[in-house]
């Protein structure tokens, strides 16, 4: 059989993402709840689904368990064909020693075996941590079409803001003549968005010279580009115009969960990207008679009888009556019960608020951890982050 590709996607997952605090202590970053029915991943798998990429590697390490799970044999989003899928990759160790990966460039090189199978002209690589739809066959198509030895992502982002990413200067033409990683006083807003497409014999022999140097991080971003650049590869940039966010923070998830609630609304059934998920079978939402929901997003299996405003509630949620929920992202099967009150929360899974608690003011986010309690009465001041299984009295 003949295995041969156009392109297969490396998808990064394997970050630890301690920057999410509690919500990753027992699950990688990419598996996060993420929008109402969805996780973060999701969003990169059904981009490759929708984009005619059958072929999806999942480099996975830190706490993989619930993201391998998840994932299974790619079935959610159409990646189970005969002839490709969606394959987890996690590290391992062989007659040279490779152990963890160590640098984004390394996960890829410990893999050169699983891409060298589909002898593809180009690969993807992909983060598992961004919220965004794009077409990456678009993305190839004008790879191509400027004969590109790499071809990067870009988006403009507010200037203020540019110091935080890793900024592509670049000619007229849009040919990438100086990279900055995080720059202190960056010379434009151009910020890559960790999305690469590369010529896979020329990355092939970087990657193998990379992982032979003992001074690298093996890091794209810090080693490969930079020396890509040097050695006076052409390199491209792609500018993206739509919705992408990085949600690497406690603060930029909950804005782009928030964010969802409109973006949402806003998908006709005639959108042509997708975003796929794993489908639980769960009911429709119920809104009691005395419910008040309000500018927010309801899962199906979710259960509000109290007041929902400007929220993101989760799957198997339940909003008791004289229940508030405000500015509030509420992960699956978290209770919030009568009398209890959440203003700008986001809770993790099975967490449960009990009667007449105040759960933030309004103006830092608490984060409560994965099955942690807040029991009747108790006050959790903005800012806190209460750890998994923890309990809070009054």
């Amino acid at each position: 059989m003949n295995n041969k590709k156009k392109c297969v996607a490396m998808l990064l997952a394997g970050g630890e993402g301690s920057r999410l605090l509690v919500l990753t202590q027992n699950r990688a970053k990419p598996s996060v709840p993420f929008g109402g029915k969805y996780r973060i991943i999701d969003y990169p798998l059904s981009n490759c689904a929708n984009s005619g990429i059958d072929t999806v590697g999942v480099l996975t390490q830190y706490q993989p368990l619930e993201l391998n799970e998840y994932i299974g044999n790619g079935s959610s989003w159409d990646l189970d064909s005969v002839t490709g899928g969606a394959f987890v990759l996690p590290p391992y160790v062989d007659r040279e020693g490779e152990r963890w990966y160590t640098g984004t460039a390394n996960a890829i090189f410990q893999n050169i075996k699983f891409i060298d199978r589909y002898d593809p002209d180009c690969i993807l690589v992909l983060s598992g941590d961004h919220i965004y739809k794009m077409d990456y066959a678009d993305m190839i198509a004008y790879h191509d079409s400027k004969e590109a030895d790499a071809t990067i992502a870009v988006i403009p982002v507010p200037m203020e803001e540019a110091s935080r990413f890793g900024i592509m200067n670049t000619d007229e033409e849009g040919n990438i003549i100086e990279f900055e990683e995080k720059p202190a006083h960056p010379k434009s807003n151009t910020a890559s968005m960790g999305i690469y497409v590369f010529n896979y014999k020329k990355i092939r022999q970087y990657l193998i010279d990379d992982n032979a140097d003992p001074n690298s991080s093996h890091d794209f971003g810090k080693n490969i580009i930079p020396t890509m650049l040097n050695n006076g590869e052409k390199m491209v940039s792609y500018l993206f115009d739509g919705y992408w966010k990085d949600v690497g923070t406690i603060q930029s998830l909950w804005e782009s969960n928030l964010e969802m609630i409109d973006i949402i609304g806003r998908s006709g059934v005639s959108d042509p990207l997708k975003i796929m998920t794993r489908n639980l079978g769960d009911p429709p939402h119920y809104l009691g008679c005395n419910s008040d929901v309000h500018h927010s997003l309801i899962s199906d299996g979710a259960q509000i009888f109290g007041t929902v405003h400007d929220s993101v509630i989760f799957p198997g949620v339940i909003v008791e009556e004289g229940a508030v929920v405000e500015q509030s992202v509420v992960m699956g099967n978290t209770v919030v019960k009568a009398g209890a009150h959440l203003n700008k929360v986001v809770t993790d899974e099975g967490v449960v608020v009990c009667e007449d608690a105040v759960v933030g003011d309004g103006e830092e986010i608490v984060v409560l951890g994965n099955n942690s309690v807040v029991e009747q009465g108790a006050t959790v001041t903005g800012g806190s982050v209460i750890e998994c299984d923890a309990k809070v009295e009054k």
